[in-house]
């Protein structure tokens, strides 16, 4: 271990492996240490009697769950937009090869008390209950100038200028009233508050754009896709990656810590009385706690169910949106289901997640709303975890500090923060101009 390596990176949570494998591929020489004796760090996947120990304090998990190695209940559970950055991190890696995905059956949003498929397309706004019937035309419209706009062809744009109309501005001019205005910013253009609606409407354009492209592409229910076995083969699939391009990683190094020079620069990490240098060091929070601030709270909770989510077309994984403002509060709710048909549960069994920013301190109130539309549950846990974010300057002591993962169950704004830290450490953007089709190869119908 006495060596010294370009970049050391610290936990295999999801976003640091994705950077050890990006850099790795980039022909720097990475170290990749965990604390863990297992994958993932906060994003990890466990079978039923490791979520017992976590969760109950015990280790027998009821016999009527069926057998505990047929589960794997990721952690921190999203899914993946089919034509979305992830993906295109991924085919760019060419870690796709060690990956299956199928696709997610259904994307929902909840409005008015009721669960309703989101529409994506001028046809489905036409078919959905969400809206009477003259909202319905004005929606149609604004779906089509969406469909038809081309950032790069002005005869497109109507002579708006998107970069300055704001998305307010631009809404107003189709006269959208404020339920369909709600999910269109938060279902379809994953808007997490209200502040786009006075950001300029490029970018909720571009967001629904890249809806209703992934919801093409595999002609399913939904825009998202899901590995089979869930997200903990994903940083195996980077470990993999990155001993190929002669990276080295290390689980169960206890301690890490993390050594810096006289002039406040990160110069190594020692672990078992060795210690390992670097130039660079990647990490997740928990290593390096004097250098980051608590920013929030995630609230959520953990179902075991015998049937799919009522009112959601018997999908066997989908994905609900409750907005805002139709809780009354100031975040989102997320509900993520998966079961036997991605292999993360045994046959008839479904695995629920309500999750949201914490805005209280009695999460199992605060999640009622989500919870309420699960229907019958064989076993409910609930949990919260802090959120931290960096509060170091990197260009100072050389320390790349991931922010902690959100409330959301899709993955837009994790792989965000892994490509401003890829620009921050390299200088450059990565290169995300690949040929989609790549990750389909592996797909399930």
């Amino acid at each position: 271990m006495d060596e010294e390596y370009d970049v050391i990176v610290l936990g295999t949570g999801l976003k640091e492996c994705i950077l050890s494998g990006l850099l790795s591929v980039d022909g720097l020489k990475v170290l990749h240490m965990d604390r863990n004796d297992y994958y993932g760090g906060e994003s990890t996947s466990l079978n039923l009697i490791q979520l017992w120990k976590r969760f109950r304090g015990s280790d027998k998990p009821p016999a009527h769950l069926g057998p505990s190695r047929d589960y794997n209940v990721d952690m921190i559970p999203k899914f993946m937009m089919a034509n979305g950055t992830l993906v295109r991190v991924l085919i760019h890696t060419d870690v796709t090869k060690y990956l299956s995905f199928k696709a997610v059956d259904g994307s929902y949003v909840y409005n008015k008390g009721k669960v309703h498929k989101v529409p994506a397309t001028d046809m489905e706004a036409l078919k959905s209950p969400l809206m009477g019937l003259f909202e319905k035309r004005r929606a149609r419209k604004f779906f089509i100038y969406v469909q038809d706009y081309d950032e790069t062809d002005p005869k497109t744009h109507e002579g708006l200028d998107l970069t300055r109309l704001s998305t307010k501005e631009l809404i107003a001019k189709y006269g959208l009233d404020d339920n369909t205005v709600d999910f269109i910013g938060h279902a379809l253009a994953l808007h997490r508050d209200d502040k786009y609606l006075d950001e300029p409407a490029l970018d909720t354009v571009k967001r629904m754009k890249l809806y209703a492209e992934s919801l093409a592409r595999f002609q399913g229910g939904s825009p998202y896709i899901y590995p089979l076995y869930g997200l903990g083969e994903l940083p195996q699939a980077f470990a993999r990656l990155s001993a190929v391009y002669g990276g080295t990683y290390m689980l169960n190094k206890p301690e890490c810590k993390v050594e810096f020079d006289e002039e406040g620069k990160v110069c190594g990490v020692t672990s078992e009385g060795e210690t390992a240098r670097c130039k660079k060091l990647v990490c997740d929070p928990s290593y390096l706690p004097n250098r980051v601030r608590k920013v929030g709270k995630v609230a959520r909770a953990i179902a075991f169910m015998s049937h799919p989510i009522p009112n959601t077309n018997d999908s066997h994984s989908v994905q609900v949106i409750l907005p805002q403002k139709q809780l009354g509060r100031k975040s989102d709710m997320y509900l993520f289901c998966c079961s036997y048909t991605h292999n993360v549960a045994p046959k008839g069994k479904f695995i629920a997640f309500v999750s949201t920013e914490a805005e209280t301190d009695r999460p199992e109130l605060e999640l009622k709303p989500g919870i309420d539309l699960l229907g019958p549950v064989d076993e409910l846990f609930f949990d919260t975890y802090d959120r931290f974010e960096p509060v170091n300057e990197p260009s100072l002591d050389n320390c790349f500090i991931s922010t902690s993962y959100d409330d959301t169950t899709h993955f837009e704004s994790t792989v965000m923060d892994v490509l401003s830290m890829y620009r921050m450490i390299t200088g450059k953007d990565v290169d995300l101009s690949v040929d989609l089709s790549a990750a389909s190869a592996a797909q399930e119908y």
